[in-house]
């Protein structure tokens, strides 16, 4: 019998919140920031009571944020905010919301959670284990992939981050966009899977002769649409750079 979420309304303006299948105590809030690379918006969670953890409080919008302090309210108030990593989709409304940080400011404690470093999308990424059930930012996402930006990210470690969680006993997900994932390790192995066939076929084309940019973009993201090709652009940057790491880049790549 497939999983099934129950939907009630926030107290305070009418906000759309989501319980996690079979975890009454985790509450999801999706910010209103839709787009390309935050699908429906940034999930922050609210978790537990007497009091209340908030994750990732998203951006500095005040609807939002009103929702998510009426939430944790609710359950006792906020006794600390955790943040997967500081991009600002998932930071910024931490001075809105108010509340000691317990991770991701200097902090050194996270509360009831274990904190899993993984760094890869971002140099300061964790995710945050409680029970079972892992907080898991921007490292996995509910839908789709993530993006590794080149330079401030790293490919190596992101797929490091992923092997680390492939490790570990959890039956749920809760990511930073996108619906909750019931099948973890199904949905951790997608993901390596995912990242390796794209070097594949990127490395591929490689050895094949091929050094113009756009056409190994063309070879290796030949399903992205057009108007995701910058991203894949930037995916492709991140494989160029482990690559390179790795002494596996031809030295003559041209634009």
């Amino acid at each position: 019998m497939p999983a099934t979420r129950s939907r009630a309304r926030s107290p305070s303006r009418g906000a759309s919140l989501d319980t996690a299948p079979g975890r009454p105590e985790i509450a999801r809030l999706v910010a209103p920031n839709p787009g390309p690379m935050t699908l429906e918006g940034t999930n922050t969670y609210v978790v537990g009571q007497r009091p209340a953890h908030v994750i990732d409080p998203g951006p500095d919008d005040p609807s939002h944020i009103a929702s998510v302090r009426a939430e944790a309210e609710r359950r006792g108030g906020v006794g600390g905010i955790l943040l997967t990593h500081s991009h600002g989709d998932h930071s910024a409304g931490v001075e809105r919301l108010g509340g000691p940080v317990l991770w991701g400011d200097g902090g050194t404690e996270a509360g009831p959670f274990t904190v899993v470093p993984t760094p890869g999308h971002a140099e300061d990424h964790v995710c945050f284990v409680l029970d079972g059930t892992c907080f898991t930012g921007d490292l996995i996402l509910g839908e789709g992939s993530t993006i590794v930006p080149p330079g401030g990210g790293s490919l190596i470690a992101y797929l490091d981050s992923l092997r680390r969680l492939e490790e570990l006993d959890l039956e749920l997900l809760c990511p930073g966009h996108g619906p909750f994932v019931t099948d973890p390790g199904a949905k951790i192995s997608e993901y390596l899977a995912h990242r390796l066939e794209r070097e594949r076929k990127l490395v591929a084309a490689l050895d094949a002769g091929e050094r113009s940019r756009a056409r190994l973009l063309d070879a290796a993201w030949d399903d992205v649409p057009a108007e995701l090709r910058w991203a894949a652009a930037e995916a492709m940057q991140s494989h160029l750079e482990k690559l390179e790491a790795e002494g596996r880049l031809p030295s003559e790549l041209r634009d």
